[in-house]
C-alpha cells in the first residue's frame, strides 16, 4: 500500500536516493522502499510516510527453507525497487529484519548474500525481525521492549546505551511459547488426548477436523506430518479462539496459558535490562506486534497480555505501531545512517 506525497516529488531520474526495509518472517516477507529523507527530518517525519514501493513474498527464514531464502530476499528487493521506479544504484542503506537471525554468524551469512548485490558504500544492517518490529513502534529508535506473537514468538529489548536481551524466539522445538504455532500445537495435543481417553473431551476435536475438511483422527495425523511447517500449523489458531469463545474449557486454558507465557517473556526482558529502573516504576515502551495479539469477538489476547504487564510494571507504555515492521526496518536504517554520517563529520 502506498501513501503520502506523490512519487514524482522524490524521483528525479538518477538523483533519487532511497533506503530499503525488509521484514522477513516464517510466514511472509515484506520489502518497502522509502526516499532518503533529509537527516533534519528524522524526528519530524511526514505523516503518512512516503512509501515509494512495497512488495510481498513468502517465507524467508533460512532455518525453514535453507539457502532458498537468499533467492527470496534478492527477488523481493529487486521487485520493491521496480515498484518504486528507481534503480539499484539509488540505494544508500538496507535494513533486513529477519526471523532466524540470532547471532553474528547469521548476520555474516546474510550480509555475504547481499554484499555482491550492493556496492561497498551501501550500508547493510542485518537484525532479527524483532528489531524491525521494535523500530516500527519507536520510529527507528532502539529503546524498550518488543513482543512479537505471530507464527512464532519472541521478546527483545534494548537499553538506550545499547545493551540488549532476548527471550524465547528459539523456534517450536525449543519454545515459541504463546505463539500461533504454540497455541495450535497445544490444541492438536488436546485433540489426541481426547481421542485416546487420556484427557478431557474438547470441541477442538470436531472443530479442527471440520475446518480442515477431514473425517477422522487418522487423517489428522496424516495431515500434520505431511507438511509440518510452522505457519501451516499456526493457521489453526482461529479455530482455537472460536472454541474458547463458545465455552470450551480446554481451548480457554490454552489461550490463558499463552497469555501468561507472552507476558512472562516481556517481564523477563524488562528484568534483565532494568528497563523499569531500580524501583520498577520507570517508564519504557513496549511495542506489540503480531496476529496472535489481535482482537476477536470475545477474546483480545493483546489486551490481556497488556493488563498482565501493567500489573507488574505500571510505567510500561504499550505501543501498537502505526507502521508495519518493514517500514520500521527502513527507519532503523535511516536512523543509523544519520548517526554514522554525523559521526564522520557530515551534516
Amino acid at each position: 500500500m502506498k501513501g503520502g506525497l506523490p512519487k514524482s516529488i522524490f524521483i528525479e531520474s538518477d538523483q533519487c536516493q532511497v533506503i530499503l526495509g525488509v521484514d522477513g518472517g516464517t510466514t511472509s516477507t515484506v520489502c518497502v522502499c522509502l526516499p532518503l529523507l533529509p537527516f533534519s527530518d528524522i524526528h519530524n517525519l511526514p505523516d503518512p510516510l512516503p512509501i515509494l514501493g512495497r512488495v510481498f513474498a513468502g517465507c524467508s527464514n533460512f532455518n525453514s527453507i535453507g539457502d532458498v531464502a537468499r533467492e527470496k530476499l534478492e527477488k523481493v528487493i529487486a521487485e520493491a525497487l521496480f515498484d518504486a521506479g528507481v534503480k539499484q544504484s539509488a540505494v544508500q542503506a538496507v535494513c533486513l529484519g529477519l526471523s532466524g537471525v540470532n547471532h553474528s554468524k547469521d548476520q555474516e551469512k546474510v550480509s555475504g548474500w547481499l554484499r555482491n548485490t550492493f556496492p561497498s558504500h551501501v550500508k547493510l544492517y542485518i537484525q532479527n525481525d524483532a528489531v524491525a518490529a521494535l523500530a516500527s513502534g519507536t520510529m527507528g529508535k532502539l529503546h524498550g521492549c518488543v513482543l512479537i506473537a505471530g507464527t512464532g514468538s519472541i521478546s527483545y529489548g534494548f537499553t538506550e546505551d545499547g545493551r540488549e536481551a532476548r527471550v524465547a524466539g528459539a523456534g517450536p522445538v525449543l519454545g515459541d511459547w504463546g505463539s500461533g504455532y504454540g497455541i495450535a500445537a497445544q490444541a492438536l495435543i488436546a485433540v489426541m488426548r481426547d481421542h485416546d481417553g487420556r484427557g478431557p473431551q474438547t470441541m477442538l476435536s470436531s472443530c479442527i477436523l471440520q475446518s480442515l475438511g477431514l473425517s477422522s483422527l487418522d487423517e489428522l495425523i496424516g495431515w500434520t506430518y505431511a507438511d509440518p511447517s510452522w505457519a501451516r500449523i499456526a493457521a489453526l489458531v482461529p479455530v482455537v479462539v472460536s472454541c474458547a469463545e463458545d465455552g470450551d474449557q480446554i481451548a480457554d486454558e490454552i489461550l490463558h496459558n499463552a497469555i501468561q507465557e507472552l507476558a512472562l517473556s516481556v517481564k523477563a526482558v524488562v528484568q534483565r535490562l532494568h528497563l523499569a529502573g531500580e524501583d520498577g516504576k520507570g517508564s519504557f515502551p513496549v511495542v506489540m506486534v503480531g496476529g496472535v495479539l489481535g482482537a476477536n469477538k470475545n477474546w483480545n489476547i493483546g489486551n490481556e497480555v497488556t493488563n498482565s504487564i501493567l500489573k507488574t510494571y505500571a510505567g510500561a507504555c504499550v505501543i501498537r505501531p502505526k507502521v508495519e515492521p518493514a517500514v520500521g526496518a527502513a527507519l532503523y536504517a535511516l536512523n543509523f545512517l544519520m548517526k554514522e554520517t554525523v559521526a564522520n563529520g557530515h551534516s
